[in-house]
């Protein structure tokens, strides 16, 4: 009776007929939620409502966050238990740069630039999230949401809540790279002095996003030319966060006649952001823009509150900021010059700190782009590549990412870094370059670093460009073509070996560099697939859900003959054995795979070499699949690395050929689920990256995370779709949502069920109807 009375509920959504004012919540497969309304606020009822369901604990966490009441909660020396774009700085630090960046202000600002049906999404967000946290604190519910329900933390929210979230989301490239640098300046708290750069600032600088290497993503997309005239395919391949606020979140939302859209987005978002619809499908890479730049300050010898420009002296914005504590309360004065708040980088290099004399000002191009999710908004609606294109060019809002797209009835693939990147040309970088500025280049060649004592030297305004001091659309990279493009956070340069991208400036990233051994790798897999001869995009489609999943270690296919021939020609002890196990691996990473462990110990221990010496052939802008090559295994530097990655093992007490399921995996409760890959350095496509070397418990760091592989056929999209981490956050304790990360495990993709015909005959198809 109860799953003949499911059918008649979900039918009489099938044809349209649910209440007025009822908003749908049905869960298929893995419990992914297709939430249906018939008006936008309704819409945002049930996202809400959905997230909260699946991941309270997280989101009421996040917004105490973002709203900067950490400290007061959790106590302000602690530190966030979860990776996140912002980092794990003290809750203190994280509590006093919200309170500064994303105040009432900011919140009010971001309000204003949203179209009304926007709004409308979001403020529903808000009552849907707080419908279900209502409804948790009167029953008793099982899982995890018992361990927070009634914490003072947990609390209802606003809209102004969710104008924060995406505010936070909007600087993770920019401002969120120096929370405790804004958070602690001030010239009576200067950084104990360091006469040379620490290497924590040149690898902060590294880090696009978060503080992980490797954060980022892979990218494929096929056009005609690869299926046989057949339309285009689409794979979309993140690597990000298992947990925390910012994981990604599964979702199809559907407003009958206005929107039928489905992918993911991070957590307390309401709209899609790397997905498909009935027409269009798209994905994103971290980009090797910079959206952020530096200005060298000149300050008053007696006040160093105030700086000059163009011969006059300035004083800097002062503004108090109160952190409330359980006992009292903590305040920090911020400093703003027109160019930016000022950050102390002394504790990396003396040279640019706040210091008698100088100081420097950070400018984050996106804390002025409250055009981000409006423009997901508008995707999500999109019609056709063109008007996909339309909108990216038209809002130039895109944060911190690459876009690759795709479109029914369209033999083209679309490849784009056009989105909000600072307005700084190379010859108004040399114009305006200081001595630190030089200086600054040999950490970061990319990052502007301007002189502060004119104000010519500000990112200039350009006729065409959406926001004061940004790139216009057309002066950004973009590329249209029939075969393939490919990013695998790369940079713009080579996206199709066939046709480089050439002479931008070099804030977009540079030009004619090395590619990573993962960006070698996707873009032989990327040629191989597009000249397979795949007969249809059916077919085309089944062969990149399988490469996609496939674990190659391109470090070991390229180097692993050269750099044993010489270091086990003659092999004693623990080294020959060594050299027995990775001669017998097949380079792969998956599950039991013996000598992935040793092979990956074993690279890590040669990253130290320095490039020059590590090759007998050079890179080649000319050859950019093919060089580096030629490993130096004669080098007896490699003996010592080999010796080195044994020894490591041995300490552990792990086997030399201990198969990987039993130190990379991920714990559900008492469950463990064996994952496969490696980190990107070792040349991964698949990524599955532990966050240290410690002991076999270590959490991953990031992995894969949402895949998707999207062709269109006559019925609108064709998707197959995997959350390797699950939707529920209780997944990873043992609870529901353990299927998803089991289906990840063995490479089962899963059908999406898109049309409302194959949701309605899902074997786990449940609904809720949400009344108001």
């Amino acid at each position: 009776m109860r799953r003949w009375l499911w059918l008649v509920v979900l039918g009489a959504v099938v044809m349209g007929g649910q209440a007025s004012g009822a908003v749908a919540v049905r869960r298929t497969a893995d419990g992914i939620p297709h939430v249906k309304a018939d008006n936008w606020h309704d819409l945002g009822v049930g996202v809400g409502h959905a997230q909260a369901s699946d991941a309270l604990c997280t989101l009421a966490e996040a917004f105490v966050t973002f709203e900067g009441r950490r400290a007061y909660f959790f106590g302000p020396d602690a530190q966030p238990s979860r990776d996140a774009t912002f980092g794990r700085s003290k809750n203190l630090d994280l509590d006093f740069f919200f309170r500064a960046m994303a105040d009432d202000t900011v919140v009010a600002r971001y309000r204003a630039e949203q179209p009304p049906d926007l709004v409308a999404l979001i403020e529903g967000f808000a009552d849907g999230y707080n419908r279900h946290l209502r409804e948790v604190r009167q029953q008793k519910p099982r899982g995890p949401h018992r361990t927070c329900r009634n914490e003072p933390w947990v609390r209802e929210i606003s809209a102004d809540d969710i104008y924060r979230r995406m505010f936070a989301a909007n600087i993770a490239a920019g401002y969120s790279r120096f929370v405790k640098e804004l958070a602690q300046a001030s010239p009576g708290r200067a950084a104990v002095p360091q006469a040379s750069v620490t290497p924590s600032l040149r690898d902060r600088l590294a880090l696009r996003v978060g503080d992980q290497p490797g954060i980022g993503s892979n990218m494929l997309a096929f056009g005609g030319e690869a299926t046989g005239g057949d339309g285009a395919v689409l794979l979309g391949n993140p690597h990000w966060f298992w947990g925390g606020p910012d994981r990604f979140y599964q979702m199809h939302l559907t407003i009958p006649g206005k929107l039928d859209v489905a992918g993911v987005a991070f957590l307390g978002i309401p709209v899609v952001m790397i997905g498909f619809n009935r027409d269009v499908a798209w994905s994103h890479t971290v980009s090797e823009a910079r959206r952020f730049g530096l200005f060298d300050l000149a300050l008053d010898p007696a006040d160093p509150t105030r700086y000059r420009v163009d011969g006059e002296w300035a004083a800097m914005d002062a503004r108090e900021v109160v952190v409330p504590l359980r006992e009292g309360s903590v305040s920090r004065t911020f400093y703003r010059t027109r160019f930016g708040p000022v950050v102390d980088l002394g504790a990396h290099h003396e040279a640019f700190g706040w210091r008698a004399g100088h100081a420097l000002a950070v400018r984050d191009v996106n804390a002025d782009n409250f055009r981000v999710f409006r423009n997901f908004f508008f995707w999500n609606q999109a019609k056709s590549l063109d008007d996909f294109i339309a909108i990216q060019r038209r809002e130039a809002a895109v944060p911190w990412v690459n876009t690759s797209a795709i479109a029914r009835g369209d033999g083209r693939v679309w490849y784009a870094d056009i989105g909000a990147v600072p307005n700084v040309s190379d010859v108004h970088r040399e114009s305006c370059a200081t001595p630190k500025a030089r200086m600054f280049a040999t950490l970061d060649a990319s990052t502007p670093f301007l002189d502060g004592t004119r104000s010519a030297c500000d990112w200039p305004s350009s006729a065409g460009a959406v926001q004061p001091g940004t790139m216009p659309a057309e002066a950004m990279p973009s590329l249209l073509r029939g075969d393939y493009v490919a990013n695998m956070n790369g940079s713009y340069w080579l996206n199709n070996v066939h046709q480089p991208l050439t002479g931008y400036p070099a804030v977009m990233g540079g030009e004619r560099q090395a590619l990573s051994l993962r960006s070698r790798l996707g873009h032989r897999m990327a040629i191989a697939l597009a000249s397979g001869g795949a007969a249809s995009s059916r077919v085309l489609g089944e062969r990149v859900k399988h490469d996609a999943l496939w674990p190659r270690a391109h470090s070991a296919e390229l180097f692993k003959a050269d750099l044993l021939a010489a270091v086990c020609a003659d092999p004693a002890g623990r080294v020959a054995e060594a050299c027995r196990v990775l001669r017998q691996w097949p380079d792969t990473a998956n599950a039991g795979d013996r000598g992935a462990l040793l092979w990956d110990t074993f690279w890590r221990q040669l990253a130290g070499l320095p490039e020059a010496e590590r090759y007998r052939v050079a890179f080649s802008a000319d050859a950019p699949l093919d060089t580096p090559r030629a490993a130096n295994g004669d080098d007896p530097r490699v003996g010592d690395a080999l010796r080195a990655a044994v020894a490591e093992l041995d300490g552990k007490g792990w086997p030399l050929d201990t198969p990987l399921r039993g130190h990379v995996y991920m714990r559900s409760g008492a469950a463990r689920v064996p994952l496969y890959g490696g980190c990107h350095e070792a040349g991964y496509f698949v990524i599955a990256c532990r966050a240290n070397t410690g002991g076999a418990d270590a959490l991953q760091s990031h992995a894969n995370t949402y895949l998707q592989v999207v062709r269109f056929g006559p019925r609108g999209p064709e998707a197959y779709t995997l959350l390797s981490h699950g939707e529920p956050e209780s997944a990873q304790e043992g609870g529901a949502g353990l299927s998803a990360m089991r289906r990840y495990a063995r490479k089962n993709w899963l059908r999406f069920p898109f049309d409302e015909r194959d949701i309605a005959r899902d074997p786990a198809a449940q609904t809720r109807q949400l009344v108001r």
